[in-house]
């Protein structure tokens, strides 16, 4: 689909972002479907069975159904799914398709563009279906893109990794607390030094690079889905200076916060 030109793709009326009811299931179809089916779950849990196969999904599970798939799905009731499908077909032959299932670690981008879809059909603004066709489109590459990609191999011991990964962990978990690479180092029983070498040789980055990305992805998130404005975000992220926020928020988007929000 790397090739098709955005204007081949036929929008279907079926889509929509929605929080399943406790007692909700996709009930087994008589015929397969007829068009490709882009199925995305923000959160909860669930089976879905796609061709006779049941797999377990969650946060950041992600199909492309396709035409001739059957499909069925149940899910949790104490904890429902919230999920994204948009429906839609393509009218010209296409070689490169995404696999039919794969499991999104970094979900921030790719849960923007499926706000944006559906947004968009809400608001009806000028041209909004030539924008939809362009951003399914890059919903596709995104797929495509995330199956070619291969980790580069962290030449540290699992146990070091661990200790890496919980505390990247913790910034993340925890966007709006003044970390630091002394108190991070020494949460992880390491100095300074020698963590912040092993953290941007297993991460990717260095410590403070991290930081605030882990801050910026959680203010875009709480801007797009918290109801929250921008002097909120910032306070909540330990942001003293809302324009100090503005200006290294659109260092890391390209936006501004109200161009996001």
């Amino acid at each position: 689909m790397l090739h098709v030109s955005p204007s081949s793709i036929i929008l279907k009326p079926a889509f929509a972002k929605i929080v399943c009811e406790p007692g909700w299931k996709w009930h087994k179809r008589d015929k397969p479907l007829a068009n490709y089916d882009l199925f995305y779950v923000w959160s909860g849990e669930g089976t879905v069975t796609l061709n006779d196969q049941p797999i377990p999904v969650a946060k950041g599970s992600c199909f492309l159904f396709r035409r001739g798939d059957r499909t069925y799905a149940t899910h949790n009731p104490q904890r429902p799914l919230v999920l994204t499908y948009i429906h839609f077909d393509l009218s010209e032959p296409v070689t490169e398709v995404p696999n039919p299932y794969r499991k999104l670690e970094d979900t921030l981008d790719f849960e923007y563009l499926l706000s944006r879809y559906v947004r968009l059909f809400l608001l009806k603004a000028y041209a909004f279906e030539q924008e939809a066709q362009l951003i399914l489109k890059q919903l596709l590459i995104h797929l495509l893109r995330e199956e070619r990609y291969v980790p580069v191999e962290k030449k540290v011991s699992n146990q070091l990794a661990e200790i890496i990964l919980e505390a990247a962990n913790y910034v993340v978990q925890h966007p709006g607390l003044p970390h630091k690479v002394e108190s991070l180092s020494a949460r992880a029983g390491l100095s300074p030094r020698y963590f912040s070498m092993k953290f941007k040789e297993l991460i990717g980055m260095p410590v403070q690079a991290y930081i605030i990305k882990s801050r910026i992805d959680r203010a875009q998130h709480l801007l797009l889905h918290a109801g929250m404005n921008v002097t909120e975000v910032a306070d909540a992220l330990g942001y003293k200076d809302i324009f100090f926020f503005s200006r290294q928020f659109k260092q890391h988007t390209g936006k501004s916060p109200s161009e996001i929000r």
